[in-house]
């Protein structure tokens, strides 16, 4: 059950209003974290302008939705999983790409380089090593390619605590359940 209730977008006054019909609009619906996070529209419009951000850079969706779910997948959170497998698909990821990339890892060594590195900085709270950072820029990821997997990271850490705390109930598909390793 939802710790924080998600803002009824029938209902919503002023800028809620206005933030839920943006969405509403773009997306053809008002995802449950996005109705929840419209508590505070000064909330859902950071996340919208940090996404939109990002999406707006120079890494492909496609490596976007990898490193969405490998941080997802980290840190347990079934809502943002669940919505990355998604819109994974949608950026033309496969089940098995989807599967590798909560795994943290990918098909292509340069993909897999950006996961494993998403997930390490995951992992070591930011406190990555020189081997780390050298091992995704040999893998043709630029300094500033680098700073988006970051920022990614960042982002999806901001949805999966959110997601955590709010109790969001999850208005995707469920994902899967990932093969024992």
């Amino acid at each position: 059950m939802p710790r924080l209730q998600p803002i009824n977008p029938a209902s919503a006054q002023g800028e809620t209003a206005a933030v839920l019909n943006g969405v509403a609009k773009k997306l053809g619906k008002v995802p449950n974290i996005i109705a929840t996070m419209a508590n505070s529209p000064a909330v859902a419009n950071a996340y919208l302008s940090f996404s939109g951000a990002l999406a707006g850079g120079s890494l492909p969706a496609n490596v976007r939705e990898r490193i969405a779910l490998t941080t997802g997948q980290a840190n347990q959170c079934d809502y943002c999983v669940a919505a990355h497998t998604v819109l994974g698909k949608g950026a033309g990821l496969s089940d098995e790409d989807v599967a590798d990339a909560r795994n943290g890892t990918a098909k292509t060594e340069k993909e897999a380089a950006a996961v494993v590195f998403a997930r390490k900085v995951v992992e070591t709270q930011g406190n990555v090593s020189d081997a780390d950072v050298t091992a995704v820029r040999e893998a043709g990821y630029t300094d500033g390619e680098i700073a988006e997997i970051v920022a990614g990271v960042a982002l999806n850490l901001f949805t999966n605590y959110f997601n955590h705390v709010a109790g969001t109930e999850i208005d995707f598909p469920a994902a899967p359940e990932l093969a024992s390793v």
